[in-house]
């Protein structure tokens, strides 16, 4: 991406600048606070709508209850199903909300509403949940991205409104670094000398980029006024500033999952489980400060054959990337302050189809989360013996985001100006009673 393509990409966003630089100001007195607290989230994002029927909320003996055992698990009285036995001797760190109800049985509505807690809005593009932490919680001197998605779906959400300085860094592959912050080939012979050259574009880029910025606002002295002032200009140095640090930085070898050891990988289902190296990925960023990071899972668009399918495939992988993942940062002290939400953009179907699979479910199903200030070994909400109702403590997604917010140490009710001018709370709900 050029200048011009950057400045011309954001013209028609230059509104949305002014909103967002209101809410970081708004921020300013808590904010120090909370970016010392070094908080992170790291989202499971299951494509397709995983079925929370096979997974979280079994009904063995009903006609809904399908081919799979429910298991005990380290939390007393909680069971899940047979096929995430990793997941479950780590129980007592997570809680099960089995009574979500969204009513949004589409796709793409219902993966922008789970990313940003909104339905889709042709007006206003609400940003992420990734984003909105990372505006909040990211230290203006992280040497890596504040957002990190691993996969597609961070990157089609997107910051919305926030801008351009809060959009998710992308990894399609977590078992490689990415292609973007190698050195070009022809540099030098050596090492040395491809820094050397590297280093001295570095100097040319931050004089030009800094000229340019200083143009288009003259009067405005500092870079840190013209980005509260909402320069495009501004946030695309700061941006590639970044990214060229990035490329001359050792924390560049961070996305290098293959350095960790044998014995590490395998606990995360080996080199062929993408889900669990992007868990593993996850666990490494998050060691070195990165706020938000988005895991995509996808293939839960189980229509016909949904029992082999989940046994056979995204169970072990889902088992072995999350349940090792829970484990290592509770191991290594990130886990009070990382909190993991496991979700998807609806559930499945009680009713088993005549292909032995099951439809779109948004009615009442299932998400899970843990870590930071959330209280786990638990089970938010109950559905009925089939499924099909909500028995207990129906929850919204405005709920479920005030609950993520308040577990990373987030005021829900914090307000933000959206690209129309109007005020919003980050979350349109009140956090969940016991949880948090």
């Amino acid at each position: 991406m050029n200048r011009r393509h950057f400045l011309k990409h954001v013209a028609g966003f230059s509104a949305l600048a002014v909103p967002s630089m209101q809410f970081l100001q708004g921020l300013r007195a808590a904010e120090e606070k909370l970016k010392k607290a070094n908080k992170s989230l790291i989202i499971l994002w299951m494509g397709g709508g995983p079925s929370h029927m096979d997974l979280w909320d079994l009904k063995p003996g009903a006609s809904t209850g399908g081919d799979f055992k429910p298991i005990k698990t380290k939390a007393p009285g909680v069971e899940i199903s047979e096929v995430l036995p990793t997941v479950a001797r780590q129980m007592d760190k997570l809680t099960i909300v089995r009574s979500l109800v969204t009513n949004e049985g589409s796709h793409d509505r219902g993966t922008v509403l789970m990313n940003t807690g909104r339905q889709p809005n042709p007006v206003v593009q609400y940003p992420a949940m990734g984003s909105v932490a990372s505006a909040q919680l990211t230290p203006k001197d992280l040497p890596l991205p504040g957002f990190i998605g691993i996969g597609g779906t961070a990157q089609r959400i997107g910051p919305g409104f926030l801008g351009m300085m809060y959009a998710p860094f992308t990894v399609q592959n977590a078992g490689q670094p990415p292609a973007n912050i190698k050195a070009p080939q022809g540099l030098g012979s050596g090492e040395q000398e491809q820094m050397e050259r590297i280093r001295r574009r570095q100097r040319l880029f931050y004089n030009v980029e800094e000229e340019f910025s200083k143009s288009v606002l003259p009067h405005v002295g500092t870079a840190k006024d013209r980005e509260a002032a909402g320069s495009a200009a501004q946030a695309h140095q700061t941006i590639y500033k970044k990214a060229f640090d990035l490329t001359v930085s050792p924390l560049r070898t961070i996305f290098e999952v293959r350095n960790e050891s044998a014995k590490v990988k395998e606990a995360y289902g080996g080199e062929r489980n993408g889900f669990g190296m992007g868990a593993l990925l996850a666990r490494r960023l998050v060691e070195k400060g990165v706020t938000a990071v988005e895991i995509d899972l996808g293939g839960w668009d189980n229509h016909g054959n949904i029992f082999p399918t989940i046994r056979n495939g995204n169970g072990p992988r889902l088992d072995k990337g999350m349940g090792t993942l829970v484990k290592e940062l509770s191991e290594r002290g990130l886990w009070q302050n990382t909190v993991v939400l496991w979700m998807g953009e609806f559930g499945r179907t009680p009713r088993i189809n005549q292909n032995a699979g099951r439809d779109h479910w948004a009615r009442c199903w299932s998400v899970v989360i843990g870590g930071g200030a959330i209280k786990g070994g638990q089970v938010y909400g109950s559905t009925s013996d089939d499924g099909t109702d909500i028995k207990e403590n129906p929850a919204t997604i405005g709920d479920l985001f005030a609950t993520v917010y308040k577990g990373l140490g987030i005021d829900p009710s914090t307000q933000v100006r959206d690209n129309l001018g109007r005020p919003l709370q980050i979350a349109e709900g009140k956090p969940l009673k016991g949880i948090v």
